[in-house]
């Protein structure tokens, strides 16, 4: 004789208030701490080998030097930036602004188009906290039972010893990440006579080092999860950048409801959901994914592993939970590549291709000329007229530059000021000078004459740049 199974049903208050208030909150507005159990599967396993990938590349990066330079470097101290072995100065800035408006196009695109998979695979905080720090915690204090039971038994020496443990090894992995991370902004041999000089000569970078470790401390070992639900803004932009056919994890409520316990005696009429709760108890950021697309997921597929490897024990098939659009959930669609992403993708492919440009084009000497302010023209003589600039050079290049400056086109000769013939630049410096360009009357033919001159490094030609030459009026 067939049983028929019950459900519990949900109540209307329960369904009209689960998303009054992030998981992590409590009605009283409390913090509920979230003990995650440990996820076991494939795309758990993938993750854990894509973070290997991500440590060795953050670990190893500072030590890549290009050309003398490190390959990526971010002094933003001194506005002095290494991307890729080459060097951008203030006077880049523009670059930058296309670069970052790019990036903010890359982001609306890729969120549209795959929601939070960056969150989930790729973003140092999922990265540190899921793959690093947590493992942590489970070798110290053990699985997430084992760490909800000592977090509520008395103070004993067990618990001292366990706690000391972990809050130590937390402490001092948050102070190598630091000095790596510090690594990025001074570079690693800056950092290296920061560790083995003496302190009285490092008293900032000493201090950046241990406030960078004290923050990365307190995120890993106590803010966690909150810095993605309630600090990072991404999380709370993907309402206004994903649309139904985003890809996002997803519920499929169309099989899985109604939920009910699962009796194996019993012939099921329900949905292949049987309310075991295991997508919830792996969930780093303690929701139920079964609520629908939640500010608070950040796409770590966590709930895919545990509820496929529910579904191979109820002998059931895979993807109760997986990567989908809710279109897809509601009408069995494939995801689609919507005109707004088609859109975006145009848009983002001619700022790459602008901004491919401008870095192909980009000078490695940068030079500003402008004639002295209030200043008019000197007589020389009875043929010849002269004008006072001044030159303002950026050297982007690890050599020292000599440089000089000769007319082009033009009948006269410049007069640098000082005892070399020269400007000298110091490598990935910034220079300047003051020179005299010489005119013969009978080559001035305006009040504003205009003139070209070219730089030159050795017999290297690498700027002309076109100014005013200011005369008499017009001979």
């Amino acid at each position: 004789m067939e049983v028929e199974s019950k459900i519990t049903p949900i109540s209307t208050e329960e369904q009209e208030s689960f998303r009054d208030r992030i998981a992590t909150v409590d009605a009283a507005g409390k913090r509920k701490w979230v003990y995650a159990q440990r996820p076991v599967g494939k795309l758990y396993t993938l993750r854990t080998w894509i973070s290997r990938g991500f440590f060795i590349l953050f670990f190893a990066l500072p030590f890549v030097y290009v050309h003398g330079r490190p390959l990526f470097l971010f002094d933003v101290t001194q506005a002095h930036f290494i991307i890729f072995g080459k060097v951008f100065w203030p006077q880049d800035f523009f670059i930058f602004g296309l670069a970052m408006v790019t990036f903010i196009v890359f982001v609306v695109l890729f969120t549209a188009a795959f929601g939070r998979l960056f969150c989930g695979w790729v973003c140092p905080q999922t990265i540190f906290m899921e793959m690093f720090f947590r493992k942590i915690e489970y070798a110290i204090e053990g699985n997430a039972a084992e760490q909800r039971l000592l977090n509520q038994a008395p103070w004993t020496g067990k618990k001292i010893m366990k706690k000391t443990s972990k809050h130590l090894v937390f402490f001092g992995m948050s102070f190598i990440i630091a000095n790596f991370f510090l690594s990025y902004i001074i570079g690693i041999k800056e950092l290296g006579k920061i560790i083995t000089e003496p302190v009285s000569e490092h008293i900032g970078g000493l201090f950046s080092i241990l406030i960078f470790s004290g923050i990365f401390y307190a995120v890993y070992a106590f803010f966690r999860e909150q810095v993605c639900t309630v600090v990072c803004p991404y999380g709370r932009l993907q309402g206004v950048l994903m649309d139904r056919n985003s890809m996002i994890v997803a519920y499929d409520h169309k099989r899985g409801e109604p939920r009910g316990k699962y009796n194996k005696k019993v012939t099921r009429e329900l949905g292949d959901c049987i309310d075991c709760m295991q997508c919830v108890k792996v969930c780093p950021t303690g929701i139920d994914i079964r609520n629908g697309n939640q500010l608070e997921c950040v796409g770590c597929t966590a709930c895919i592993d545990a509820c496929n490897a529910i579904m191979e024990k109820i002998n059931q098939p895979l993807g109760l939970i997986r990567y989908a659009s809710e279109n897809g959930i509601e009408n069995r669609e494939p995801l689609h590549f919507t005109g707004r992403m088609k859109l975006y993708s145009v848009l983002l492919t001619g700022l790459l291709v602008i901004l491919g440009v401008l870095l192909y084009t980009r000078k490695e000497i940068d030079a500003t000329v402008m004639r002295t302010p209030g200043m008019l023209y000197q007589q020389r003589g009875a043929d010849s007229v002269s004008n006072l600039y001044n030159i303002k050079v950026a050297n982007k290049t690890i050599n020292r530059v000599p440089l000089q400056l000769k007319l082009e086109g033009i009948n006269g000769h410049i007069e640098i000021i000082g005892e070399h013939n020269a400007i000298s630049v110091k490598e990935e410096g910034q220079g300047a000078g003051t020179f005299f360009v010489v005119l013969p009357n009978n080559s001035i033919h305006s009040r504003k004459q205009p003139i070209r001159i070219a730089l030159y490094n050795g017999n290297e030609k690498v700027d002309v740049i076109a100014t005013n030459f200011l005369g008499p009026v017009s001979q």
